[in-house]
């Protein structure tokens, strides 16, 4: 039996792809998969800045498999670096298949985000709590 590969991280985000995210051949456009993994750094970022956040960087993303109407798009989210004020995530997206309750993954990304002060100056990310 072949093993089939598991979601790396914490399950940030889930998000149904609706008829009004999608082309007319009934794929989902990138662009909102790529916000969606989006938010979810954004979140993740957040919690651990425990503030206000912004995406810097998006690193090597390419898509492996369409997401279709009526998928769950999940989107799990793993800090991997946390530097004087940026935190970098592998973000990855799975659809989990509307009829077939299978789970594939679409697309893998690392995402840089760097924490903000009030003014919307970096500041550093504080040190992490137990």
């Amino acid at each position: 039996m072949t093993e089939h590969p598991r979601p790396t991280g914490e399950l940030t985000l889930r998000t149904l792809a609706m008829p009004s995210d999608a082309n007319p051949a009934g794929d989902i456009f990138g662009g909102w998969v790529m916000s969606q993994m989006d938010l979810a750094s954004g979140i993740r970022a957040a919690e651990r800045a425990r503030g206000r956040v912004v995406t810097a960087a998006v690193k090597e993303m390419a898509f492996r498999l369409p997401v279709k109407i009526g998928d769950t798009l999940n989107v799990y989210t793993e800090i991997t670096r946390v530097g004087r004020s940026s935190i970098a995530l592998q973000v990855e997206a799975w659809a989990q298949r509307a009829r077939y309750r299978t789970l594939e993954m679409v697309t893998a990304a690392t995402f840089i985000m760097v924490a903000l002060d009030d003014d919307g100056h970096s500041m550093p990310v504080p040190p992490e709590e137990d």
